[in-house]
């Protein structure tokens, strides 16, 4: 069941995110949130019951725009699909929302606190189906050892290497999401132009699956707790 208030949840949540990038999530309390917004702390728990499912309600939100935003652009021109370019458009996208990024970063005892979401199992349920079905259509080689963690701990590099060093925090944004392309492109898909049909069959095969994702964050989103979203 969602609030009508939908208007006043999202100036919570604005807020709750201006003060995350400037507090840290340890240090923001609800109180600081409802003095932000103009509103009595009571009002903040009518929306969510405590400052955890708040902050969770933002991440939904921030993970549904960032989906849409990659959506629109697979909806655009579906070679999108294809792993070097999706991953290294996410990578972007990603490090344009400064929100998303303190919570990757920053922030690990919410995400701690999201292990037993179903919305997490999805995630993880889609990464399993974006590889299968890659496999399926020829997209990615399929003679890579352990695929799936390949490609994530390959990924998973690119966002983790510059909080571990400030030796190359000198290559711009662009120019590492195009490293990111290249080693993604040159390490897991297979040589010469892909198959268009193949990449039309996964690029609406996905776009449908990332298109549930949304709007099972849209419904929890404004849910007393997102964690049980219906659906």
């Amino acid at each position: 069941m969602s609030h009508p208030n939908r208007e006043r949840a999202d100036r919570i949540l604005d807020a709750a995110g201006e003060l995350l990038l400037r507090m840290g999530y340890r240090k923001v309390a609800v109180d600081d949130i409802a003095r932000a917004v103009g509103i009595g702390k009571g009002t903040v728990y009518l929306h969510w019951r405590n400052k955890e499912l708040l902050f969770q309600a933002l991440m939904m939100r921030e993970s549904a725009d960032l989906t849409d935003e990659l959506l629109a652009s697979i909806k655009a021109e579906p070679a999108m699909i294809l792993p070097h370019r999706m991953i290294s458009a996410s990578f972007l996208i990603t490090h344009r929302r400064p929100l998303v990024m303190a919570m990757l970063r920053g922030n690990a005892e919410m995400f701690g606190s999201l292990g037993d979401l179903a919305l997490k199992k999805q995630q993880d349920e889609l990464r399993t189906q974006f590889e299968a079905t890659m496999l399926r259509h020829g997209l990615i080689r399929s003679d890579v050892p352990h695929v799936s963690y390949a490609l994530h701990a390959a990924t998973i590099g690119f966002y983790v290497s510059d909080t571990l060093s400030g030796e190359f925090e000198d290559i711009p944004l662009e120019e590492r999401a195009a490293v990111l392309a290249h080693t993604i492109r040159t390490a897991f898909e297979p040589p010469g132009e892909p198959d268009p049909l193949a990449v039309a069959d996964v690029a609406a095969e996905l776009g449908s699956a990332l298109e549930e994702l949304v709007s099972g964050y849209r419904k929890g989103i404004y849910a007393h707790d997102p964690t049980k979203a219906p659906g």
